[in-house]
């Protein structure tokens, strides 16, 4: 039993062999997450033309990135324990679907409202299928290096998925609609789900039941924090409607605590928060998704609203970002041979405080390359580094009948952050170098997380495989 008493064990996860298409199931594992953190930056390049074709306000806007990233972390959790309880394959072919149609209202959305709406279900379908990916990783890997390079690979999606799609976003947007970019995940999503129902093992099931006011407090909370930032950005600090979403934000999580320490079995598993790693590896990932989702969002505007680029332009303007991170996190599982996680992380997070703070004193007359691509190498390089081990800190001696809340935990965090950074950016600042600099003081915080939780918990706690 595990330490609770509440959930069974489950030998045959932690000690079976790897399934003997492993290989397949990892890139099907890959590409499915990479969907879903593709959809989350793929609109951001678009974004001024929805605005001009929609007509939206600033925080109108807003929302359309905020729906989704909110609906998929707060659902997060929910889609984990369904994993547990109905099977994660099983949930994984759902989400699927659903996130699969919602992308097809995204690409057809004819009015602000409606696209919003649509958002938030691709949102739900991600807040399914996500926690089944890393979950199934989990159970078909075992501690030891074949997880190790796993967990550097999903976690280089993670960070390399982001860049990509404001790539594709862009290119998309120039050249075909914005519309392109969600009409795209039909024939990705269909050819998915075929993979998946024949490569994909089921996993065993577990009893228990679903803790439904636990996942709504967990949806709930984050929600109105969102929207009194926003509320506070458009209209400043003394609006009341900010004040009072502020206000009910926070009390709606200290809820969260309280129904979750005397629920019979609770969404967020509160003992997941007793080792020191995942802990900071949680708040870690929450504070540096904080300021990206932010440097991503007010980039692309600042570059196409003050710079004049188009869409295609800005897109191709992260490709130092990209291709950087995506040739680092490719060396990330050589390095972490003789080089502990924790640490890749610190230096990691040190290279992006520098980039990101660099951004902050950009002016008119600093050149694109001096300016922005520059500062664009050391995030990258700094996202690279960090994103697998701080994956790895995330599910680090996990009870195997805990992978799932983990997983929707790790998740969740990674959302949640993106939408209050951009959020509390919005709010914070009225011009680009400042969103930067407060974007810069995220990840200052979250270099201090790391080396205060991460590094410290991974040095005191025993470590397998």
């Amino acid at each position: 039993m595990t330490s609770t008493g509440l959930l069974p064990r489950t030998p045959s996860i932690r000690h079976s062999p790897m399934h003997p298409g492993s290989s397949a199931v990892l890139a099907i594992i890959l590409i499915a997450y990479f969907m879903v953190i593709l959809d989350a930056s793929v609109v951001i390049t678009g974004l001024p033309r929805i605005r001009a074709d929609l007509e939206l306000s600033t925080g109108a806007l807003a929302w359309v990135q905020d729906a989704y990233l909110l609906a998929f972390g707060g659902g997060l959790l929910l889609g984990a324990r369904a994993g547990d309880l109905l099977g994660r394959r099983r949930m994984f072919a759902l989400g699927l679907v659903v996130f699969t149609l919602a992308s097809a209202g995204v690409g057809l959305a004819p009015s602000g409202p409606w696209l919003v709406g649509a958002r938030a279900v691709q949102g739900v379908g991600a807040a399914v299928l996500a926690p089944s990916t890393l979950a199934l990783l989990t159970a078909g890997f075992p501690e030891g290096p074949a997880r190790t390079r796993a967990t550097s690979l999903y976690g280089a999606v993670a960070g390399i998925g982001a860049g990509v799609g404001l790539v594709v976003g862009g290119l998309l947007a120039d050249l075909v609609s914005w519309r392109a970019g969600f009409l795209v995940n039909l024939p990705v999503g269909a050819a998915m789900l075929v993979a998946g129902r024949r490569a994909l093992p089921e996993t065993p099931r577990v009893r228990g039941q679903l803790d439904l006011p636990g996942a709504l407090l967990a949806t709930l909370g984050p929600t109105a924090l969102v929207y009194g930032l926003i509320r506070a950005g458009e209209s400043g600090w003394s609006d009341t409607g900010g004040v009072v979403g502020l206000g009910l934000g926070v009390g709606l999580l200290a809820a969260l605590v309280a129904v979750e320490r005397s629920a019979a079995q609770p969404i967020v598993p509160l003992r997941l928060f007793a080792s020191r790693e995942r802990s900071g590896a949680y708040l870690v990932r929450m504070l540096f998704l904080g300021a990206m989702m932010s440097f991503f969002l007010f980039t692309s505007q600042y570059l196409q609203d003050e710079r004049s680029f188009s869409a295609l332009a800005a897109g191709l303007a992260y490709l130092p970002m990209t291709v950087v991170n995506f040739v680092v996190a490719l060396t990330v599982p050589r390095l972490r041979r003789h080089v502990s996680g924790p640490t890749l992380l610190v230096a990691g997070l040190v290279l992006a405080v520098a980039g990101m703070g660099w951004l902050g004193t950009i002016d008119p007359g600093t050149s694109y390359l001096a300016g922005v691509a520059l500062p664009m190498v050391l995030i990258g390089a700094g996202q690279g580094l960090a994103f697998g081990p701080l994956t790895a800190s995330g599910i680090a001696r996990v009870d195997p009948a805990d992978a799932g809340a983990a997983s929707g935990v790790l998740n969740s965090v990674h959302q949640l952050g993106g939408a209050l950074g951009i959020g509390l950016v919005l709010a914070a600042t009225g011009s680009y170098p400042a969103a930067m600099l407060v974007a810069a003081a995220l990840l200052t915080t979250a270099l201090g997380a790391a080396v205060g939780f991460v590094v410290r918990g991974a040095a005191t706690s025993p470590r397998t495989g």
